[in-house]
């Protein structure tokens, strides 16, 4: 009976060396995990970085030339309408005028 028990005292605590093990193991298998995952969030941001830093020159450039397009083209239209207000100008003031005075 002495031995029994002794056996099932032995056994118990094997068990709780293995439990006590593997608590240890999954603790440090947690924080490995987090620390793999926090250096790969870094490195992640550092390559993004790194993109943007690349292609902001080529993004600046498209921009700074869709700009000087747009403003051409507004240039040109705004220089097409001074030449007909030029051109018609007195036209239309004496139409609103009579529109106006109900002539």
């Amino acid at each position: 009976m002495q031995d029994l028990i002794k056996q099932i005292v032995e056994m118990d605590k094997k068990a709780r060396a293995i439990t006590d093990a593997a608590q240890l193991e999954k603790v440090s298998s947690e924080k490995e995990i987090m620390e793999k995952r926090e250096q790969i969030r870094k490195d992640y941001l550092e390559r993004a970085r790194k993109r943007i830093a690349l292609n902001e020159p080529v993004e600046r450039e498209a921009a700074e030339k869709e700009w000087k397009e747009k403003e051409k083209k507004y240039d040109e239209l705004s220089n097409h309408l001074d030449e007909l207000y030029r051109i018609k100008g007195d036209e239309w003031v004496k139409a609103i005028v009579s529109k106006v005075l109900g002539e």
